[in-house]
């Protein structure tokens, strides 16, 4: 009996086993990852991260709707200035751990820290969860601009590579519903391998899936600035958008303003906060950037501002130029734009909206490539996952296996489906960040904090509810995604104490 009492009080200790503070400097010091980003650097990868999949594509399911969420129509600038303020709460404690704790592993090192090992690892799954899903729902999201823009040379290029198959740049649910739409049979259309297995590859979104990650291995500074340059192009569209389109807004399309009233309000707020993932990226990165007691908090609240600035011009002027049942959920600004007859422009869009697909899958993998590293640092992986380049000084390991997960995933996942997931996921990292911050406050008070959240506890409380009651609307409303997200958690603990759990306590035994 006693020994029974004597195992369950070791295995509930090393549950809420915790790293302090400085043994995960100690570990950062014998860190291969070369140290190379600065502010300006941080910036780009944020808006990099968050400018792209929101601005071009779910802004405009924001404002229309769809099953199961009624639309904010052109209240969808209070649905952003929402997600803003829930993403600005976590933001500032993403800020004051990066800045007092600057190593790879995001959430998942700070949850660590505070919460101890079992938490974190479950913090590392949803984050795993957030950042691969995430990719997915972006990759392919950019084949269908790809593809768009390819027609726009038609008159150039082969009519097979303008207008392959569909079920060569579709996964296996979205290409039946496409050869629905078209009155075709989808069993007849749709090749099976040993007449029994549907085949349906996203092939572009696989090709670009394969050249990021060939790039991310290249070195953080060089995806850093190939993430810069995609940023510039992307911005120079939006700016485009919104002072070219100004001159065609009509301010009856802005009446009604909130259509669906709050209801409709909060659904649009769940949907945009899926671009706010990409400032958790920011701070995957503080392992690998030069003084970043001052540069994380710098690029952390730097990417919200300029990015919450752009999200909330381009829905005025969008709203304004469309009526809310005629906006095209699809390519919401491309459509506008040539609905005024300002073709060119247009075609510009597109071009901007594949650059900043393109950067923000960019960034989306580098943050699940440190998410993954610093979890095979913690022993919860095999040994290889922590292997870093000799040249390049980055884990190309862990980068190769994202990567694959990545194009397996886009096999099959619904696009619907996986940006509903990833932002239960979001929401649930920004709560436990915000409760991490009050906990190393009490536990830790005396640390030093190169840069401190504002009116504490107030700031990570608030945070707290803005990313609670978000959540919970989501599983009100939502069905496959809210179940899906509680299946994921516990297949994430089954992993745990069947792998990480004993692999972590043999890699103790042999220290």
């Amino acid at each position: 009996m006693d020994s029974k009492k004597g195992f369950l009080k070791t295995f509930v200790q090393n549950l809420l086993s915790k790293k302090t503070p400085d043994e995960i400097l100690e570990t950062t010091k014998n860190s291969k990852l070369k140290k190379t980003l600065n502010a300006f650097d941080l910036i780009m990868l944020g808006i990099g991260a968050v400018i792209g999949t929101g601005i071009f594509t779910i802004i405009g399911i924001a404002m229309v709707g769809e099953q199961n969420a009624p639309g904010a129509g052109p209240a969808v600038i209070i649905s952003m200035i929402i997600a803003m303020f829930a993403c600005l709460f976590s933001a500032l404690c993403y800020a004051e751990f990066a800045s007092m704790i600057p190593a790879a592993g995001s959430a998942y090192t700070y949850t660590y820290v505070t919460m101890g090992e079992f938490m974190a690892w479950i913090i590392g799954w949803i984050l795993m969860l957030e950042y691969a899903i995430s990719n997915i729902t972006v990759a392919c999201s950019w084949t269908g601009y790809f593809m768009e823009l390819l027609k726009g040379f038609s008159h150039i290029l082969p009519a097979w590579l303008c207008n392959p198959p569909v079920w060569l740049i579709n996964d296996y649910r979205t290409a039946i519903s496409v050869y629905q739409n078209m009155d075709l049979d989808p069993a007849v259309e749709i090749p099976r391998l040993f007449n029994a297995i549907p085949i349906c590859i996203n092939v572009p979104a696989i090709l670009l899936v394969f050249i990021i990650t060939l790039l991310l291995i290249q070195g953080i500074k060089e995806s850093t600035k190939a993430a810069t340059a995609l940023v510039f192009v992307k911005m120079f569209v939006i700016l485009l958008f919104i002072f070219a389109g100004a001159f065609y807004v009509a301010p009856e399309n802005w009446v009604p303003f909130a259509p669906n009233g709050l209801t409709g309000i909060l659904s649009g707020a769940f949907l945009i906060f899926f671009a706010y993932v990409g400032v958790d990226a920011v701070s995957s990165a503080a392992e690998e950037t030069k003084n970043p007691q001052k540069n994380l908090p710098i690029g952390l609240i730097g990417t919200l501002i300029v990015c919450t600035i752009c999200y909330v011009g381009t829905a005025l002027v969008l709203s304004g130029m469309v009526p809310v049942d005629k906006i095209n959920v699809l390519a919401p600004i491309t459509a506008a734009m040539n609905s005024v007859g300002l073709h060119k422009i247009g075609g510009l869009i597109a071009v901007g909206a594949i650059a900043g697909l393109t950067s923000v899958l960019l960034v989306y993998q580098l943050g699940t490539t440190r998410i993954l590293y610093a979890m095979a640092r913690d022993d919860f992986f095999p040994n290889s996952f922590k292997k870093i380049h000799k040249k390049h000084g980055t884990p190309h390991v862990v980068t190769w296996a994202a990567g694959i997960i990545v194009i397996i995933g886009a096999l099959f996942m619904d696009l619907n489906i996986s940006a509903e997931l990833c932002n239960f996921g979001t929401f649930t990292n920004f709560m436990i960040i915000c409760i991490a911050v009050l906990i190393l406050r009490k536990t830790d008070p005396k640390r030093e904090r190169p840069f401190k959240v504002p009116f504490v506890p107030l700031f990570p409380i608030l945070g707290i509810i803005l990313c609670g009651g978000l959540m919970v609307h989501g599983f009100l409303t939502l069905g496959i995604s809210a179940v899906l997200f509680p299946v994921w958690i516990i297949l994430g603990v089954g992993i745990y104490f069947a792998y990480g759990y004993k692999r972590h306590r043999e890699v103790e035994k042999q220290k």
